[in-house]
């Protein structure tokens, strides 16, 4: 059973965070297609490669497994943020899990759905047998995303120079993690 939140942020309308599934394959592709269009350097992934994507591997993508979830957040049936988990399997590594994919959309923000969406993922990959921490990257410039990790409990713990390249602009991505242990 996947636990269903329901928020009302300050004057807006009513919000809910769920875990995705393979029924929100078309409202997913949506949103994921319109942050790589409104922030492309804060994505491996290209819009011109995800839009050529068939929705039948979205929806594979997108079956809860154990050790991986994407979580959304819908303000009147509508898709407006969603987050990615997926925990390292190999024997020496499975111990750590990965934040990708974080995105709210621009109309959304300010909400307080980022941190919803975060403190949802922590809250339910914690549950995860032997889990004990939590890594994502961050694009340096991306003051507002760096400020909403950091107010969940995330730590920089190192900086990787050049670590993302489109044409000739480079970006630095900071690697922050949460211990929950």
């Amino acid at each position: 059973m996947h636990r269903i939140l329901q928020h009302k942020p300050f004057g807006g309308e009513t919000m809910e965070i769920r875990v995705l599934n393979e029924s929100d394959a078309e409202l997913s592709h949506k949103l994921r297609l319109q942050s790589l269009l409104g922030n492309p350097e804060a994505f491996l992934t290209t819009y011109e490669i995800q839009a050529a994507r068939p929705i039948e591997e979205i929806r594979e993508q997108l079956k809860p497994e154990d050790g991986r979830f994407t979580l959304g957040a819908f303000q009147a049936g509508k898709l407006v943020g969603s987050v990615t988990f997926v925990r390292e399997f190999k024997p020496k590594i499975i111990h750590k899990g990965n934040i990708y994919a974080m995105y709210v959309a621009p109309e959304a923000r300010g909400q307080g759905i980022g941190k919803r969406l975060v403190a949802e993922l922590v809250r339910k990959a914690s549950t995860l047998d032997g889990l004990e921490q939590i890594n994502l990257t961050v694009i340096s410039e991306n003051a507002a995303a760096k400020a909403l990790y950091a107010s969940c409990g995330f730590e920089v713990f190192g900086i990787e120079r050049n670590a993302m390249k489109a044409g000739d602009q480079y970006w630095d991505e900071e690697n922050m993690v949460l211990r929950l242990k």
